[in-house]
């Protein structure tokens, strides 16, 4: 049959680029200590920014978990089977040791490189980053229990990924996931009624309904229940020593908006064997080593989906023309991509002075340790609130090709509320914040010391950081103005940053653009006098 029209003016695909090749990354990589993992972030990248990965994430996202309670003769087996795109993913990442690897590596900056990994490779696919997340977490908490991490342990930081349902002493390595939340509580953990008994034994037998476990599939769940002392930590594992499957129902799998590579799970624990992991009765004390790591994964996570978006829709501006010009020189199109790349380098940025904070924390550094308590909180709330809007307009760069799931962008926006809401939501986090800044004078002191780094640098970040230091001094009705107090610290620790740290259009833009009088609420505002050409140039995609 005769051709009935020609295709042109299409956007060439984004094929194989190097996801590493980003300054911001680089940069922080190097800053906070990690500069010796180049060569192996390097090659994390390559393969994130390939077109096998992207396969790989989208078969995972097209072909989502299936969950088999029963097998073909009646017995209960309570699996999840994945595509097995999932596993390579999965396996590709603990074999970076972008799980719980650091924890066993004694070099300097092994978080940092760590972060680094797991920023560059969630831009391939995000979901299989959750159990990733919860294994990197769970060892700080398990250490409250030092019998329990001397036999755990090793095996969580082992770079094996060993799926499938059997003891988990006997297996080459282990993934750890999360269950915590119940219908009445949500995220007031202390509402949770799961009871626990203990035994003549030595263990205790949980017995309670989970609305929200993460990772269904993982080896171990960290997970809380109400002791005889008390709200209590206990670690539970899906199959016992001598092969038995533990008490632990899978009674549905959550139909979520996003994260749909990633299995969420509803259990039941029928007399489930449990160990308690750290003092019975201080439940909530010893699952917040765990919540930092998450928290700050969340922080990643966003950063890395910013990052991801940002490379589509610059590439597509690049290879399309309207108006008789490329996409890219039409001045509007430019303000918008200048300013998500702001965006996503101040994102970046704050990641890695975060996962610097996080290494030197685990070390000993009792200053960084305090500057991590609150900074985390301020990243948590304010990135992963950012990524939603960001992943939108990156999405309508692209027009209506955009809204097709064959371009990936609505994977990128229906993913980009997650780590909004998981290890809670907005007020959550911004409570957070008050909470810290009320029980830790000193990581008030450290946050703020971090921000007086860059006094006199800028007029506008002068300003703002004056602001900030009235309202933090004003504390009548402070949980009323939670976000915006929140939001302002955020602001104005991304622009300390970029000041000192930043190539001086990068940070110029970033303080007029966030801090200034005529700074806009949409992206694509950026004032007149803003070279938008250096920032463009460090966020377009490498080959």
């Amino acid at each position: 049959m005769p051709a009935t029209h020609e295709v042109f003016n299409q956007a060439a695909p984004l094929g194989d680029h190097s996801a590493a090749d980003d300054p911001a990354l680089l940069e922080g990589l190097h800053r906070e200590g990690a500069g010796w993992a180049e060569a192996d972030v390097r090659e994390v990248g390559t393969a994130a920014g390939s077109e096998r990965a992207r396969a790989w994430g989208e078969a995972a996202n097209t072909y989502t978990p299936v969950l088999r309670t029963h097998d073909r003769y009646g017995h209960r087996v309570d699996e999840v089977d994945y595509q097995p795109a999932y596993h390579v993913l999965m396996d590709q990442a603990v074999e970076h040791g972008m799980h719980a690897a650091p924890w066993a590596d004694g070099r300097a900056g092994a978080h940092v490189a760590r972060a680094a990994k797991f920023f560059l490779w969630s831009q391939a696919e995000s979901g299989h980053g959750c159990p990733i997340s919860m294994t990197y977490a769970a060892v700080p908490a398990l250490r409250h229990s030092p019998e329990l991490a001397a036999r755990y342990e090793p095996l969580l930081t082992a770079r094996s990924y060993d799926f499938g349902l059997r003891p988990p002493l006997g297996k080459s390595g282990l993934i750890a996931g999360m269950s915590m939340t119940e219908k009445q509580g949500g995220s007031d953990v202390r509402a949770n009624t799961t009871r626990a008994v203990p035994t003549a034994e030595g263990h205790y037998l949980l017995t309670g309904h989970k609305w929200f476990t993460s990772a269904p599939m993982s080896d171990v769940f960290l997970t809380l229940a109400q002791a005889p002392e008390g709200l209590t930590c206990f670690l539970v594992p899906r199959v016992l020593p001598d092969g038995t499957r533990n008490k632990v129902h899978l009674q549905r799998l959550k139909d979520k908006l996003g994260n749909r590579s990633n299995a969420s799970a509803e259990l039941e624990y029928d007399g489930a064997v449990a160990h308690p992991v750290g003092e019975p009765g201080r439940g909530v004390p010893t699952i917040i080593e765990m919540v930092n790591g998450t928290r700050l994964d969340c922080v990643i996570g966003s950063a890395s989906g910013m990052r991801a978006a940002l490379v589509q829709a610059v590439h597509h501006a690049e290879t399309r023309g309207v108006f008789g010009a490329p996409l890219v020189e039409q001045p509007l199109m430019r303000n918008v991509l200048a300013d998500l790349a702001l965006e996503s380098e101040a994102a970046t940025t704050l990641m890695t002075r975060l996962a610097g904070a996080q290494d030197r924390a685990v070390r000993g550094d009792e200053g960084e340790a305090a500057f991590r308590r609150l900074g985390v909180a301020v990243g948590k709330f304010w990135i992963t609130k950012r990524q939603p809007a960001h992943a939108a307009e990156a999405l309508e760069c692209l027009g209506g090709n955009g809204y097709v799931e064959e371009s990936g962008m609505p994977r990128l926006f229906r993913d980009s509320p997650l780590n909004s809401i998981w290890e809670g939501s907005g007020n959550v986090a911004a409570l957070d914040v008050l909470r810290a800044m009320a029980r830790s004078p000193e990581s008030v002191e450290a946050f703020l010391a971090e921000l007086r780094a860059a006094a006199g640098a800028d007029d506008h970040y002068d300003a703002a950081l004056a602001r900030l230091e009235r309202t933090l001094a004003d504390r009548e009705h402070a949980e009323l103005r939670a976000r915006s107090v929140v939001e302002l610290m955020a602001l104005t620790l991304q622009a300390s940053l970029l000041l000192r740290h930043a190539p001086t259009p990068v940070a110029e833009a970033f303080t007029v653009a966030r801090l200034g009088e005529d700074r806009g609420h949409v992206f694509g505002t950026l004032p007149r006098g803003v070279d938008v050409e250096p920032i463009l140039e460090r966020a377009r995609p490498r080959r």
